[in-house]
């Protein structure tokens, strides 16, 4: 199922999912979810996957395909989905418009 979603995907972060995509057989997909834990409370899941369940959303940019499931989705409302190189290494990173503190790992947010 495809919806449209405020949750978008930076251009770094398409190209960083298509290319990691096109070196791993068989998945389809990158998988953002949301769990319960980390040192704020909350903290995002990243999985390549290669099934899509009826009610994800599904966001499609520049060869990269993301998943978000529908529990997931009211937490990252109005989020954007990117990707920093810079001299502290690589990393995805959510930048979400409803988190009110987040830990210094940057996969850590409370809502």
């Amino acid at each position: 199922m495809s919806e449209t979603t405020s949750i978008s995907v930076s251009d770094a972060a398409a190209k960083r999912i298509a290319a990691i995509l096109q070196s791993e057989p068989g998945k389809t997909a990158l998988r953002v979810s949301v769990e319960g834990g980390g040192c704020s409370g909350f903290s995002y899941k990243y999985d390549l996957v290669d099934t899509q369940t009826e009610d994800d959303i599904v966001i499609e940019k520049h060869g990269a395909r993301v998943l978000i499931d529908t529990i997931s989705l009211p937490y990252m409302d109005g989020s954007e989905i990117d990707f920093v190189d810079d001299l502290m290494g690589q990393s995805f990173q959510i930048r979400n418009p409803h988190a009110v503190a987040s830990c210094g790992c940057g996969t850590s947010f409370a809502i």
